[in-house]
């Protein structure tokens, strides 16, 4: 693979995701989706909500910190552009976690599902190496915006592939 552009003070990396920012997406979504839980489980008791209210509430909690983590992140990453002069630096992460973040999206409820973390963590990394179109196209947009919409993709991509295991696995 080639390498990265770095500035001065980062060392030679090859080309791809780094292992601690996904991580750090799967925290950011824990977090979230145990706070919209801890709000919407007691209104579910008392307003006579299903599962159905408790998971769209969820999502949307969850699709609201994506959008808020992502238009953090292309503004910090075009200042990180700007001042390192490098297309896409080793030092921006919140691609990474925004990606993660979306491919956790899918993951269900349902405690007994615990691989679903794991293969939305692996799915997640071979999207964002792999780089399946359009992806790669979105690399090359200006700017934050190509930092961060590759991995927004490849986030995409993952949570596809969970929700279709998911289903897969309800059949057998």
């Amino acid at each position: 693979m080639a390498e990265r552009v770095n500035d001065k003070n980062d060392p030679p990396r090859p080309d791809g995701p780094h292992d601690t920012p996904p991580v750090v997406g799967i925290g950011a979504w824990a977090i979230v989706r145990g706070g919209a839980l801890a709000i919407l489980w007691p209104l579910a008791g008392r307003n006579n909500l299903t599962l159905l209210h408790i998971s769209s509430g969820l999502i949307a909690a969850e699709l609201v910190a994506v959008i808020l983590i992502t238009l953090a992140g292309i503004w910090a990453a075009s200042r990180v552009e700007r001042m390192h002069g490098a297309k896409d630096p080793q030092k921006v992460v919140i691609d990474e976690v925004a990606g993660q973040f979306i491919a956790l999206i899918a993951v269900p409820l349902d405690l007994h599902t615990w691989w679903t973390i794991i293969l939305a963590f692996l799915l997640f990394r071979f999207f964002d190496i792999v780089k399946p179109y359009p992806a790669r196209k979105f690399e090359d947009l200006h700017g934050g915006l190509g930092i961060m919409a590759d991995d927004l993709v490849a986030g995409v991509y993952a949570a596809i592939g969970v929700a279709a295991a998911v289903i897969i696995r309800s059949f057998i």
